[in-house]
């Protein structure tokens, strides 16, 4: 620890790291993502991308993330390390970053990230951005973003130094009202836990995982590290809607307020014919009438589904940052001015209650020909 210095970012070299959860002996959809986005940051500083996967007996699961894009993954196997607790993984964690110094280090804002990443940063003395929604290294593509994402002039814009290689971490702040990118130019590693659902998987290539690199670094972990011990773990039968896998995704808005019982099954219908589940706005979630697993938005998750269904929704830039790459976004709003439109690749102007139903039937008559 004594020769370990966060400040000396020339020493830091290692290449770009993902922490990548499993959970009993099974990746983590999130570790997919955050190896694809890894790849586009070790390509732009030109070096190599690694994951490091904690765990007991989880060597055989590895080689999966080389299919994503890593170049290689340290493995740091110890029956200590068979179920998460945060002493023993930051421990490990930070001892292998300290031996192998990385330039930037990313963890899922997943339960476990959000309880580690903050842990790790404090412990490295680094800084640490959470609940990132966009990152970039390249200043070219960063001043591209800002001129797509931002209401900052072009000026401001432009007077951004071309050679700033500093990881820059965007984030929603302000209840998503304002986007904030935060950079760590005194530190290393940069770190950030990543929103899940808001980076893109890469296509997986067999070729690249079997050409994947094992790594075992070197490490200690007694039970005398241990402060804590898992004595029991209980699952909780707890029904959530998963947006973030969903192929259809249909969600309401304040547009439901003059009958919010009957529009809410509006949406299961509708739902339920297309084949999806169905999503919320934060006016919604926050009026109480879905809960927050519902939410979809720069608060709420992140979706790409293959359809988008807004009922009532007027389409703030909130919202619209959670769900615009989705691939055909259906739109009804009896306002024909709201936002939503702007973005919508099909619209319909008129009041949802009227036109779900006719929706519904449509469908149902279109499957039935079928």
């Amino acid at each position: 620890m004594s020769t370990f210095n966060s400040s000396d970012i020339a020493a830091f070299n290692g290449g770009v790291w993902v922490f990548c959860e499993q959970r009993q002996g099974e990746m983590m959809p999130t570790s997919f993502e955050l190896i694809s986005e890894g790849r586009k940051l070790a390509d732009e500083l030109n070096t190599k991308l690694y994951g490091l996967l904690l765990g007991d007996k989880v060597e055989g699961i590895a080689k999966e993330l080389g299919g994503y894009g890593a170049d290689g993954v340290y493995v740091c196997e110890n029956p200590l390390l068979a179920n998460y607790t945060t002493d023993g993984y930051t421990k490990v964690i930070c001892d292998v970053i300290e031996e192998l110094k990385p330039e930037v280090m990313l963890f899922g804002a997943t339960n476990i990230g959000r309880d580690l990443g903050p842990r790790c940063a404090a412990r490295l003395h680094t800084g640490l951005c959470a609940d990132c929604t966009h990152l970039d290294i390249d200043v070219p593509k960063y001043k591209e973003f800002l001129r797509s994402s931002s209401t900052l002039a072009d000026k401001m814009i432009d007077s951004i130094p071309e050679d700033d290689r500093n990881l820059k971490m965007t984030r929603p702040a302000f209840g998503g009202h304002l986007m904030a990118t935060i950079i760590c130019p005194r530190f290393r590693p940069a770190m950030a836990t990543v929103r899940p659902g808001v980076m893109k998987k890469n296509e997986f290539n067999q070729a690249k995982a079997d050409a994947c690199e094992i790594i075992k670094p070197s490490f200690t972990l007694t039970q005398a590290d241990m402060e804590t011990e898992v004595v029991e773990i209980v699952k909780a039968a707890k029904k959530l809607v998963d947006l973030i896998g969903a192929d259809v995704v249909v969600s309401v808005g304040r547009g439901i307020s003059k009958d919010v019982e009957t529009g809410i099954k509006l949406a299961e219908e509708l739902a339920e014919v297309l084949g999806g589940v169905v999503g919320a706005s934060r006016a919604v979630v926050d009026s109480g009438w879905m809960s927050a697993d519902h939410q979809v938005g720069q608060t709420g998750k992140t979706v790409h589904p293959r359809i988008y269904v807004a009922l009532g929704i007027s389409g703030a830039i909130q919202h619209k940052a959670g769900m615009q790459d989705s691939e055909c976004i259906i739109a009804v709003n009896k306002n024909e001015n709201a936002p939503i439109f702007e973005t919508a690749d099909y619209g319909i102007c008129g009041d949802l209650f009227k036109v779900t139903p006719m929706l519904i039937e449509a469908i149902k008559s279109a499957q039935a020909a079928k």
